[in-house]
């Protein structure tokens, strides 16, 4: 299965940066991440859309805070290695793991020929229970 992004307006967000919401996201009043459930919604103006990192989703998600809650913008990561960790590069022995190998077996594998799928190694159809020799 192939993934495939979609055209959706939070992939032109920049990660980690407010953007004003009613720029990217015009629409209804709506709540900040950071106030309480029984604060009144905002209005879109008053608002910023923040794109978050998330572990298990590479697009991220988005937030929407009021100028008071909006998180501070997070420095962007360093393009050079540190001294100290290019030294211990350095001190690293290189090591390198051998490549695996697969092993493929060629070896057609036994047919049901009632059912017309491939038999496991048990030699008894998983459809129809037949013992194929």
């Amino acid at each position: 299965m192939r993934v495939a992004s979609s055209a959706d307006w939070r992939d032109a967000l920049p990660f980690e940066t407010p953007v004003p919401a009613a720029d990217v996201a015009p629409g209804d009043p709506a709540r900040c991440a950071g106030c309480a459930a029984d604060v009144a919604p905002w209005e879109r103006t008053a608002l910023f859309a923040v794109k978050h990192r998330h572990p298990n989703h590479h697009s991220g998600f988005v937030r929407f805070y009021c100028a008071g809650h909006v998180p501070a913008v997070a420095p962007p990561p360093p393009t050079a290695p540190s001294p100290a960790r290019k030294a211990r590069a350095e001190r690293a022995p290189r090591e390198r793991a051998a490549p695996q190998r697969r092993v493929v077996d060629d070896k057609p594998r036994p047919v049901c020929p009632d059912c017309f799928i491939e038999v496991s190694a048990t030699g008894i159809c998983g459809m129809c229970g037949e013992r194929i020799a």
